[in-house]
């Protein structure tokens, strides 16, 4: 699939235009991996038991928001494999603040997040290359919205740098990359 090229904005609901907008490039397995280094990038930048740190009273831990970058991850990759096998199942949205309340971080190790997020990653990068050209257009409904198969690529790489955006300005006071 990493030569399809990024989906049309009408392959994707307004909501995900803004993911598209920030991957990389044109090729999709490119626009992940570059993901994955601005990911790094600001993982660099994050102090030493600052993992914990929240901008705000009630807002995510910088652990909480990777957190959440790894589950959606894995719920659009979910969607994509779904879609590209033809399956016309209309799947359920999910509420990512109920997720991030649940997910328990507080007792896991920065570290292991982020290695998570590189397994996963991986993992991803492999399911995409597996999809023809083909797979990468056909589309399929989650909560409620079309999107195509190679459209999910972009939007899990755009909504990584989204939240490493949201780390540098929030977290990390506005002095990293955006």
């Amino acid at each position: 699939m990493n030569a399809m090229g990024r989906p049309g904005k009408e392959e994707l609901e307004p909501f995900y235009h803004g993911y598209l907008d920030l991957a990389e490039g044109d090729d999709p397995i490119h626009a992940l991996k570059q993901a994955s280094d601005r990911l790094w990038k600001t993982v660099y930048r994050i102090p030493p038991g600052y993992a914990d740190h929240r901008y705000a009273p009630g807002k995510w831990s910088i652990k909480e928001v990777f957190q959440h970058v790894i589950d959606s991850e894995r719920i659009f990759s979910y969607r994509a494999l779904r879609f590209a096998r033809y399956d016309d199942t209309e799947l359920p949205g999910f509420d990512e603040n109920h997720f991030a309340a649940h997910a328990s971080v507080d007792h896991r190790e920065f570290h292991d997040l982020l290695k998570e997020h590189d397994v996963l990653r991986t993992s991803t990068i492999a399911l995409f290359r597996s999809f023809t050209p083909e797979m990468g257009l056909r589309t399929g409904l989650a909560n409620g919205n079309r999107i195509s198969v190679r459209a999910l690529a972009w939007v899990i790489a755009g909504h990584n740098t989204h939240h490493m955006n949201v780390i540098d300005q929030r977290y990390l006071g506005g002095h990293g990359e955006t």
